[in-house]
């Protein structure tokens, strides 16, 4: 409807234009950003906006209603965030199709219509390296009752073991369900609609949905083996910039982990300026060099995610967050909103993984079996002619000549990986992600075959 008529002529554009603001005006009970948000929502449920409808900019709109660009943008990121609207690149604002759930990018890449004997794509940890519970769940006598509802949710034990760790001195500490749930504690109140947000490429697919569902517009920048490219940072900061966001430790997918130096240069580009850094270290406890944050360069603007899924459980679901006060505290805000705290039990149960020494060792065995394992297969890979960056983690980002004849070639041996366009930000060169932690056994040939699957060509081409 608006938009196709709109890419036709100037005239026809002003014209839809002109018919959309009297439909949104008859619509609009006040001229607020809920008003806004109501009118566009009952002009789709009329009819008069289709899903794909591209919307005028907000300028352009805010002109015509006359009403501030902020109040056009707040109502934007309501619409969003309720899945009325979306982005779509250079298309700008469009009208979300509602009528199916829209698949997620994290859901593309590991979406597989079989299971696999060997599944190498999903990025969880080896079972067999997680510390084992029993004497953990053995020390909880009781479920234990807070004295209010409004007591500090992290354990005052945790808080110590977890400080004894931290790679700086924070200002504020509390702990939520997983490090997505930290990421969207974090960024939700502090995204507006349109707000540039620079990710990491590639980066973690599941952070990318959560900013396009918040409206942002996701600028990604390119990493060497010391971590984020400054050039390619310097270059996004050319505009505003709500927002970094990056992996300072075995980023997924590559296993580059960030250097002290690299640190200190992107450091003195963001010191100008109020852009929030999030770092999300999801290996703690499994990386091997020191912890370098940016947090000792810029503590009133970093906050520090640390999980543990991978290292003590993914269904611990617990992830601790540093950060300025006025950000904690934003975050234990929203928390009080809903579920008020993550588990006092499963606190318990990590500072037990935590402090207990036997625990300790076998997150320290796990830690030299990762590594072993990813050296091991990088190095078989580099064999067979493959070459792969990245120092640590679970994952290995593997260049392919073709994405789908790599997939169905590994599927048709019994081997699943994830592919790499989901995890891509910029245009690139073809890839697949290997969760080369999990290889058990066999590694050579596991590593042999990904090598082959590297080489084959399209459909109908022979191995390369």
């Amino acid at each position: 409807m608006f938009c196709h008529a709109a890419r036709q002529r100037g005239f026809c554009y002003v014209a839809i234009v002109r018919a959309l603001i009297s439909a949104l005006e008859t619509r609009m009970d006040e001229p607020t950003a809920k008003g806004l948000a109501a009118a566009i929502g009952r002009a789709v449920r009329d009819g008069v906006l289709s899903p794909g409808d591209r919307l005028p900019p907000i300028r352009d709109l805010a002109h015509e209603l006359a009403l501030s660009p902020t109040t056009v943008s707040a109502a934007w990121a309501l619409l969003t965030r309720a899945g009325t609207l979306r982005t779509a690149g250079r298309r700008g604002t469009v009208v979300a199709d509602t009528s199916a759930p829209r698949a997620g990018r994290y859901q593309q890449a590991l979406e597989h219509p079989a299971a696999f004997p060997l599944d190498l794509s999903t990025g969880v940890p080896d079972e067999e390296l997680l510390p084992a519970l029993g004497d953990a769940l053995r020390a909880l006598t009781t479920a234990g009752t807070p004295h209010s509802y409004l007591d500090d949710p992290v354990l005052p034990e945790l808080r110590t073991a977890l400080l004894a760790s931290w790679p700086y001195e924070p200002e504020a500490l509390i702990v939520v369900d997983g490090a997505m749930d930290a990421l969207e504690l974090v960024l939700r109140p502090r995204i507006q609609y349109g707000d540039r947000v620079v990710v990491e490429h590639p980066g973690f697919p599941p952070l990318i949905d959560l900013l396009e569902a918040l409206g942002a517009v996701v600028v990604g920048v390119s990493l060497d083996d010391e971590g984020i490219l400054p050039s390619d940072l310097s270059a996004a900061l050319a505009e505003p910039v709500a927002a970094v966001v990056l992996q300072p430790r075995a980023q997924n997918p590559t296993g580059i982990s960030m250097s002290a130096a690299r640190a200190a240069a992107l450091a003195e580009l963001l010191a100008d300026g109020d852009v929030l850094v999030v770092e999300d270290d999801s290996a703690s406890a499994l990386g091997g060099p020191p912890p370098v944050t940016l947090a000792g360069f810029l503590p009133d603007r970093t906050v520090h995610v640390r999980s543990y899924s991978k290292s003590h459980g993914p269904d611990l679901r617990l992830a601790a967050v540093s950060g300025p006060a006025p950000v904690i505290d934003a975050v234990r805000h929203l928390r009080q909103l809903g579920q008020g705290w993550s588990s006092r039990l499963l606190q318990r149960i990590l500072l037990h993984l935590l402090t207990d020494p036997e625990s300790r060792a076998e997150v320290d065995r796990a830690r030299a079996t990762y590594a072993a394992r990813r050296t091991a297969f990088v190095e078989a890979l580099a064999a067979e002619g493959v070459e792969v960056g990245g120092v640590e983690g679970l994952n290995a980002w593997v260049p392919v000549h073709d994405q789908a004849a790599a997939l169905v070639r590994l599927a048709s041996q019994g081997i699943g990986v994830a592919a790499g366009s989901p995890f891509q930000v910029l245009p690139d060169s073809p890839h697949v992600r290997v969760t080369c932690g999990l290889v058990r056994e066999d590694l050579a040939e596991v590593a042999a075959a990904v090598a082959a699957a590297a080489r084959t060509g399209g459909w109908g081409n022979r191995a390369r």
